[in-house]
């Protein structure tokens, strides 16, 4: 479900009430622990957390419009979804983050390569998105990335 909202606090606006307060905070976590370099907004529809075009300028895949994306956020229709593309890029990244899952919900993982989908709202582990953000750098993320568009 993509939104039309401008800004992220639109978008939280526009939410089912009982949305609004988990995806705030998934916010409010990711903008207080997001690698330096990073900004906010939208794109996609979705909460946005990317790479500005003054540190990368060659901006996202063959569009070079769109600033490259690193996290996203979304509220779908039965679940909310954490798009982490460190995750995708970086398999290490990937077992960690399924290996410490399970210390910090008593819920099955659902994911994809990127995706996390959460569910049951009340237990999304945000310690364990705490974690996450720090794990990979702004810089780190631009050389996975570029080695990733070469090999394609």
């Amino acid at each position: 479900m993509t939104s039309n909202a401008k800004t992220p606090e639109e978008y939280i606006s526009q939410l089912p009430e009982d949305r609004k307060a988990p995806v705030s905070k998934l916010h409010e976590v990711i903008k207080k622990n997001m690698p330096n370099g990073l900004e906010s907004g939208m794109a996609y529809g979705m909460l946005a957390y990317y790479v500005p075009k003054a540190i990368y300028p060659e901006g996202y895949h063959c569009k070079p419009y769109p600033p490259l994306p690193f996290i996203n956020v979304a509220s779908q229709k039965n679940f909310i979804a954490l798009y982490h593309s460190g995750l995708y890029a970086k398999k290490e990244l990937y077992d960690w983050f399924v290996a410490e899952y399970p210390k910090h919900s008593k819920y099955k993982l659902d994911m994809g390569k990127s995706c996390v989908r959460f569910k049951k709202t009340e237990a999304i582990p945000y310690e364990l998105i705490e974690a996450l953000l720090c794990k990979m750098s702004v810089e780190e993320w631009i050389t996975l990335y570029k080695k990733t568009k070469l090999n394609k």
